[in-house]
């Protein structure tokens, strides 16, 4: 009998579910909307049902050993989701006790960044670091902080928010209800935003200005930057700056082997990847230089919410 966890990655519009083995290899997965379980509990037997199938569907027989869930505003203390900005759920959610009445099994949670972090240390380029930080450069900017081979949580359950650093006091406005944070600046949508402001700023030609501003994405300006696009270039070298100097500020406080960059905006290779080199070795204290790597996840995008979830259950177990 195989023994396999499942990992399971809420978002606001859609959740994945996957049966993941020790190894990393998704064996089965499956999509569920989220919008259209206004009742929580309705939203877990649908899910519980789904796994169900899931496990029939496979070839041989698994044990099921633990669930893993990555959702937003996910406390890994409690067991809950705590009044997550983006779901059709409000208030206080006990979801690891609601999966618990279906599997005898441990269930744990955390936020998507957190769980993106252990996916890398359990199955991707940190085996084997004891310290490292995740930057997840998606639409927001999320952070799981690993010390010691453990996710950081803090006091709360909430620690690790590199993203809500206030990086411009005064600045663009942020929707956890602040101005000037990291995420407005060093994300696809901070790139999006920083490009807008240059085309406004400057004269020089570029095609992005046939672009209409509300169409304007973070891939649309890696296609120009990749062409020589000025404007393009100068917004990815402005983001590299601001992203490197909140790392100079995380090495400071955690000194990690690496700094992993994944979501969509690492995709853009060398065009975030070589100015924040650059700023990083301009901004890092001396005692630090050369002793951090910046580097690419190594957990698929298309598969890195599933395994993630997975790893969380997985590092239960294994620590248990």
């Amino acid at each position: 009998m195989k023994e396999v966890t499942y990992g399971l990655d809420i978002g606001g519009t859609n959740s994945v579910i996957g049966i993941v083995d020790r190894e990393g290899q998704i064996l089965a997965e499956d999509t569920v909307s989220t919008r259209k379980f206004p009742v929580v509990e309705d939203f877990v037997e649908t899910c519980f049902s789904m796994m169900k199938k899931l496990e029939k569907s496979l070839d041989e027989e698994v044990k099921i050993m633990g669930i893993g869930i990555g959702a937003p505003n996910a406390n890994y203390y409690n067991g809950t989701i705590e009044h997550p900005p983006n779901l059709v759920w409000e208030g206080i959610i006990p979801l690891a006790d609601m999966f618990k009445k279906y599997y005898d099994v441990p269930v744990v949670l955390t936020n998507d960044a957190n769980a993106a972090a252990m996916g890398e240390m359990i199955f991707g380029g940190a085996k084997g670091m004891k310290h490292f930080i995740e930057y997840t450069l998606g639409t927001g900017l999320g952070s799981g902080i690993v010390i010691n081979g453990k996710i950081l949580y803090g006091h709360t359950g909430f620690a690790g928010e590199i993203g809500h650093i206030i990086m411009k006091p005064g600045g663009r406005d942020c929707g956890c209800g602040r101005q000037g944070c990291l995420e407005n600046y060093a994300s696809a949508t901070g790139l999006a935003r920083t490009t807008l402001e240059l085309l406004s700023k400057r004269r020089d030609e570029s095609k992005l200005r046939k672009i209409p501003s509300n169409e304007l994405n973070s891939k649309l300006v890696a296609e120009a930057a990749k062409e020589g696009d000025p404007i393009a270039l100068e917004s990815f070298d402005y983001t590299g700056k601001i992203l490197a100097l909140s790392i100079a500020n995380a090495v400071a406080f955690s000194s990690p082997e690496a700094i992993f960059l994944s979501g969509g905006l690492s995709n853009a290779g060398d065009l975030i990847f070589k100015p924040t080199r650059k700023y990083m070795d301009e901004t890092l204290q001396i005692i630090f230089k050369g002793t951090v790597k910046l580097l690419l996840s190594e957990i698929p995008e298309n598969k890195g919410a599933i395994m993630g979830a997975s790893a969380l259950a997985w590092n239960e177990i294994l620590n248990k």
